[in-house]
Order: structure tokens, then C-alpha cells, then sequence
């Protein structure tokens, strides 16, 4: 078959995931100062992406080298388990940063660290169960007419995975909402315990506030048009379509490792130890707290 355009700039697209998502994970475990709960999660969403970037390149080698209906359940539904994983990872890290400032004083405590990897295990618990419905027969290989704009998949499918994602947003939203409340009330009370309110106080909250509207304004826009195409979409349709709003829903797994690993201190130290050889074996770090934004 004739290479389709839309097809490589996927491939291309899953090749820079892997490889960005992969350097992250080597960081982190390379470091054994990066073991806090903030960097397991990290690691998770990382995990997730770099499986998200296999599945597009094997979708592509796939598509043209092997053409199976059996493959090809088993491709989507591994694209559907990463990228419901990397959706569910960001959506812990958002849970975890909301109770490490309403949490404060036992945020560094076994009980922290029990609840995410109880989250963790809850949301790839999920996303696997969601990746193997496809493969268990909730496709659309014997009924064309109950197809989705994304064959195999079934109307009723992904407007479950549509849902869910819908869901996660909300509550998202929701989170990061009550996360810039409480930032802004905490750098009030120490303008107040100052005694007047400085100029850093506007700046250190207008400063995390615009962080927050980035990370979950990014979010949005990655997957918010393919969610809501895959619900008012037909099959029908040219899809072009398709491609045109899940290209940009790959780029959230492009951007992920910027906004959460590359732009974080310890992660940058530990790359330039890794590579550069700049700094000792003995250089402390000191891990900071998922309320850093």
C-alpha cells in the first residue's frame, strides 16, 4: 500500500516520544536521589508516553509490513492501554501535588507513599483493562456498521474511552482550581506575617497560577478535539479528520517530559551527571516537593 502521510507523521511523531520518554526513565534510574513519590510518578507517566511512542511505530510497521485483523486489534489495543495510562498518570500527579500542599506536614510519610502506588496500580489496572476489551471482541472486525472514526474500535468504545477522559479533565480542573487557591492564600499569609504585601507576592503567584493554566491548558488542547470528535464523528467521515485531532493528542506525550521532568533541578542535574560527568557522586540533592510548579 501506498504510504499515507498522516501515517508517517505518527510514526515520526512515536519515535521522538520513545526516545525523549526513554532518556527521561534512564535519568531516573540512573539517580538514587530520584526516589521520592514525586518521581515514581513521574516515572509512571514517562513509562506510560514511552510505551505510547512504541505502540505508534509498531502501529506504522504494522499497518505496512504485516496486515493482520489479529495484529492489528493487538496494536490499538496497546495504544489504547499507554495512552489511557499516560492520561491516568497525569491526572495522579495532579492528585498527588493537591495533597502535598493539603497535606503538608504528612506529606513525606509511609502513608503518602502507599497511596500513590496505590493509585498507580488503580490507574494501569484500568488502562489495562481498557487496552484489552478490543482484543476480547469489543470491535468491529464483524460489523462494519458499529465502527468508530478509529477502525477497530466501536462507537460505543470509544465513546466510553471519550468519558473517561472527560471525566479526568473535570477533575483535573477541579484540582488544579483548588491548587491555585490554596497557593494564593498561602503567599498572602506570609505578605500578611511580612507585614505588607511585596512585589515577589504578585509575582510568585501570578507565576505558579500561569504554570498550572499551561500544564492544564496543554492538556486540553492535546486531547480535547479528538475526544469530542471521536463522540460526534462517523465512520463516514474523511479521515483525515481522524488524523487531523489524534496527531495533536500524540503531542501531549511529546510534551509531558518537558513540563514534568526537563524543567525540574534535579532532573537536569542528574542529566548533566549522566552525561557530562559536571558533577561528584557526592553532590547532594535535595528532592522538592510536587507543590513546585
Amino acid at each position: 500500500a501506498a504510504l499515507n502521510p498522516w501515517d508517517v507523521m505518527l510514526c515520526v511523531s512515536g519515535t521522538a516520544i520513545a526516545c525523549e520518554n526513554a532518556l527521561v526513565l534512564a535519568i531516573i534510574c540512573y539517580s538514587p536521589a530520584l526516589r521520592t513519590p514525586m518521581f515514581v510518578l513521574v516515572g509512571s507517566l514517562a513509562t506510560a508516553d514511552l510505551l505510547a511512542g512504541l505502540g505508534l511505530i509498531l502501529n506504522f510497521v504494522f499497518q505496512y509490513v504485516i496486515r493482520s485483523e489479529t495484529v492489528s486489534l493487538l496494536t490499538v489495543g496497546f495504544l489504547v492501554a499507554s495512552f489511557a495510562a499516560s492520561v491516568s498518570s497525569l491526572l495522579a500527579i495532579t492528585v498527588d501535588r493537591y495533597l502535598s500542599l493539603y497535606n503538608a506536614l504528612t506529606y513525606y510519610s509511609e502513608r503518602t507513599v502507599l497511596c500513590i502506588h496505590t493509585m498507580l496500580a488503580g490507574a494501569w489496572g484500568v488502562s489495562l483493562c481498557l487496552g484489552l476489551l478490543p482484543v476480547l471482541g469489543w470491535n468491529c472486525l464483524h460489523d462494519r456498521t458499529s465502527c468508530s472514526v478509529v477502525r477497530p474500535l466501536t462507537k460505543s468504545n470509544v465513546t466510553l474511552l471519550s468519558a473517561s477522559f472527560f471525566l479526568i479533565f473535570l477533575i483535573m480542573l477541579h484540582l488544579y482550581i483548588e491548587i491555585c487557591k490554596i497557593v494564593c492564600r498561602h503567599a498572602h499569609q506570609i505578605a500578611l506575617q511580612q507585614h505588607f504585601l511585596t512585589a515577589s507576592h504578585y509575582v510568585t503567584t501570578k507565576k505558579g497560577v500561569s504554570t498550572l493554566a499551561i500544564i492544564l491548558g496543554t492538556f486540553g488542547a492535546s486531547w480535547l478535539p479528538f475526544a469530542i470528535y471521536c463522540v460526534v464523528g462517523d465512520p463516514d467521515y474523511p479521515s483525515v479528520y481522524t488524523y487531523a485531532t489524534l496527531l495533536p493528542a500524540t503531542y501531549n506525550s511529546l510534551i509531558n517530559p518537558i513540563i514534568y521532568a526537563y524543567r525540574n533541578q534535579e532532573i537536569q542535574r542528574s542529566m548533566w551527571v549522566l552525561f557530562c560527568s559536571c558533577f561528584q557522586a557526592k553532590v547532594s540533592f535535595r528532592s522538592r516537593s510536587p507543590s513546585d510548579v
